[in-house]
Formats: structure tokens, C-alpha cells, sequence
């Protein structure tokens, strides 16, 4: 139901884009007003969110960690899974932001007859994953050549790479057809695999959704609906420097895709998605496991009015000798 609810709300979108444009005549709006209002969301949730993040208190060691602690120097530490310096702090975060080595490590549980228990690998996943935000993160950037000008030459070499089997008329840019792949791999991991499906809410397959979404109506722009991409360099240039203007020639599906694209942007400061962030501020993984040789204080601690024990002796030392209860001056 979540995966249904999650698709209709989707499909909703695209056809409130294609109604607007086609019937109504709303090219402005959803040109220039809706992608101006979703950065904004986007900017100031970004901001909001880290700003939150980073007043959050933390004053003790937490992170999660997977090997051997330093301890005893005959015994050999894992220096990148349970780091003890910044050194180490800063390759483990290399290693989960560009490797997902975290989910690299991931092992499948399952109870089988017997009953046994039994592990295996999850690489699957961790290929999936890494397929999907790689080819969001070149996608994103190659859509960066809408907004210069001139391109810079970097963006030109990113695209050359990306098409680089150049296959039909125009080439086929992986990262694309990759994306929209790998996206439908982790939705049909969901729907397939019963634990994953139980425990999946309406807020795990909606981004899926919307990004199939995207990915797809770009598909459909690219290699079988046309569209003017004079006019579309127009308006986001128009966009950037905000000298916004609506140029003719824009399809429709150019607009239902822009509206996908401001949806999801507006939408990621709110959501799951929003880990792109946190990732480097959480304290699971940006501490050093460092708490054997350093001791961490709470600075947080407000000094607090106490009554010690001796202090409570000597104002209750007559009544606890009346009452037979001993004491340790007399």
C-alpha cells in the first residue's frame, strides 16, 4: 500500500505539471516561479537542518565501530573501522562517503530449518548503492553545462566519459540509464525481500519514485521526445542570472521533468535524503574511538548545589546516634 500510495502520489505530480502547462497555460509558473521556490527550500532546509545538527550536544565518544580498539600493542587494531586519531577518522570517512565501506561489510541475516542460522553476503546492495548515488552525483554535475557558459572544459571531458561507448544517435550517456536501473533495483528489493517490504514507510519509496521519475522523463527527452535544448540553455541561464524569461519551443515533458527535479529538490531537506549531510556530521562516524586515553568531559555540565555526605553527617549526627544508625564521626 505504502509502495501504491507512494507511485499515485508521484503520477499526481507529473499530470498536475502536464495539465498546467498544456491546459492552463501556466509555462511561468512552473518555469520560473517553481524551480525559484523549491531552491529556496532547498537552500534554507539545508542550512536549517545543519545548523540543527551542529548545536546538537555531544559530548562523549559515540561512534560505531566494527574491529579491534587499540589496546594492548601486541594486539593489531583496525585503525580505519575503529580509529584513534583524526588520521583515521578522516580515511574512514573517505572510505563511507565515496565506498559506502560500511555497507560493503554488510552481511544477510537468515533463519533457515533446523533452525540454523545462517549468514551471507549483501555485495548486491552495496553494488546497487553505489551504482545509484555515483551516477546521481555525474548526472547532477553533467546537467552543470546548463548553467555555464562557457562550459567549462571539465563538464565537456565528464560528458565525453559518460558516453563514452557512443552507441546510436545521440550517444547514450550511461550514467543516465545506470541511474534509472539502480534506482528500480533497490524499489524492487523492497517489494521482493518480505523483512526489507515490512519495515519499508511511504518515505523510502516516494524519493525512489521520484527519481525513476526524473530519470526517466530525461530518457524520454533525450533519445525519443526531442527536446530544444537552445531554449531550455535559455531559460536556466535566464534562471541563473536571475533574468528569468519563458522561451518558446519547450515541450511539455520538459516541464513535467523540471517539476520533478524542483519537487525532489524541495523535498530532500525533509527527507531520507537529507544523509548526504548528516553523513559528516554524525558522531557515529566523525569521532575518534579514543576514550581508553582521553578523557571526556561533559562541557555542558552547570555546577549543581550539592549536599555531601559529611555535610549531612554532621547536621543529622544526634537524631542517627538516637536512632542507632552509625556514623563515621562521633
Amino acid at each position: 500500500m505504502n509502495a501504491i500510495l507512494s507511485l499515485i502520489a508521484v503520477i499526481g505530480l507529473a499530470l498536475i505539471a502536464y495539465i498546467g502547462v498544456n491546459a492552463a497555460g501556466l509555462q511561468f509558473f512552473f518555469g520560473i516561479v517553481v524551480p525559484y521556490a523549491a531552491m529556496a527550500l532547498f537552500l534554507l532546509g539545508v542550512i536549517s537542518r545543519v545548523v540543527k545538527w551542529g548545536r546538537t550536544p555531544v559530548p562523549f565518544r559515540i561512534p560505531t565501530t566494527c574491529g579491534q580498539q587499540q589496546t594492548l600493542p601486541w594486539i593489531k587494531q583496525a585503525k580505519f573501522d575503529n580509529p584513534s586519531t583524526g588520521g583515521g577518522v578522516i580515511m574512514r570517512m573517505i572510505l563511507e562517503v565515496f565506498l559506502f565501506r560500511s555497507l560493503f561489510s554488510n552481511t544477510k541475516f537468515e533463519l533457515k530449518e533446523g533452525p540454523k542460522v545462517a549468514y551471507s553476503s549483501a555485495k548486491w546492495l552495496w553494488l546497487g548503492g553505489l551504482a545509484f548515488h555515483w551516477t546521481f552525483f555525474v548526472v547532477l554535475v553533467r546537467h552543470l553545462r546548463l548553467f555555464t557558459s562557457p562550459v567549462p572544459g571539465f563538464l565537456n571531458g565528464i560528458e565525453a566519459l559518460d558516453g563514452f561507448l557512443q552507441v546510436g544517435i545521440p550517444g547514450v550517456l550511461i550514467s543516465g540509464v545506470v541511474l534509472l536501473a539502480a534506482a528500480t533495483y533497490l524499489f524492487l528489493r523492497r517489494v521482493f525481500i518480505p523483512n526489507v517490504r515490512y519495515i519499508s514507510l511511504a518515505a523510502d519509496y516516494f524519493p525512489l519514485f521520484l527519481i525513476m521519475s526524473v530519470a526517466l522523463t530525461g530518457i524520454l527527452m533525450r533519445y525519443f521526445v526531442r527536446a530544444d535544448i537552445v531554449s531550455i540553455k535559455r531559460l536556466t541561464m535566464g534562471l541563473v542570472s536571475f533574468s528569468p524569461s519563458i522561451p518558446e519551443g519547450l515541450s511539455v515533458i520538459f516541464y513535467i521533468h523540471l517539476f520533478l527535479v524542483s519537487t525532489l529538490f524541495a523535498y530532500i531537506p525533509f527527507s531520507k535524503i537529507m544523509h548526504l549531510g548528516g553523513v559528516f556530521l554524525s558522531p557515529t562516524r566523525n569521532l575518534a574511538n579514543n576514550s581508553r586515553m582521553v578523557r571526556h568531559i561533559n562541557p555542558w555540565n552547570y555546577p549543581v548545589e550539592v549536599h555531601t555526605y559529611q555535610e549531612y553527617e554532621d547536621e543529622f549526627r544526634d537524631k542517627m546516634k538516637n536512632a542507632g544508625i552509625p556514623v563515621e564521626k562521633e
